[in-house]
């Protein structure tokens, strides 16, 4: 899988999370073989010549480690506990918050 680096992030007066959303709807996949330890696109783009692509691996699976994913089931019970206990920050507050810096 390909996704596209967004041209237009660095040379943005946008917000970063204005050009990353931005960013996001651009996305695109596009899929590949490898032939002779090189990927092949056999998929037609109109991508600009010379734009970079980023290479994901369409199922990467994960790498935790048995106390990585203790400890990743442990914070997603705890946030459960915090969205029933009503313990909520607006998305707004916490980029707001991020831009002050």
């Amino acid at each position: 899988m390909f996704a596209p680096v967004c041209p237009r992030a660095a040379c943005s007066t946008d917000s970063l999370v204005e050009q990353r959303l931005r960013c996001y709807c651009d996305r695109m996949t596009l899929k590949a073989r490898v032939k002779s330890g090189r990927l092949v696109v056999d998929e037609p783009t109109d991508l600009p010549e010379g734009t970079e692509v980023e290479l994901l691996p369409l199922d990467p699976g994960d790498w935790l480690d048995e106390d990585d994913r203790a400890a990743l089931h442990q914070a997603l019970k705890d946030s459960d506990e915090d969205i029933k206990a009503g313990r909520l920050v607006d998305a707004d507050v916490i980029l707001r918050e991020l831009r002050s810096r």
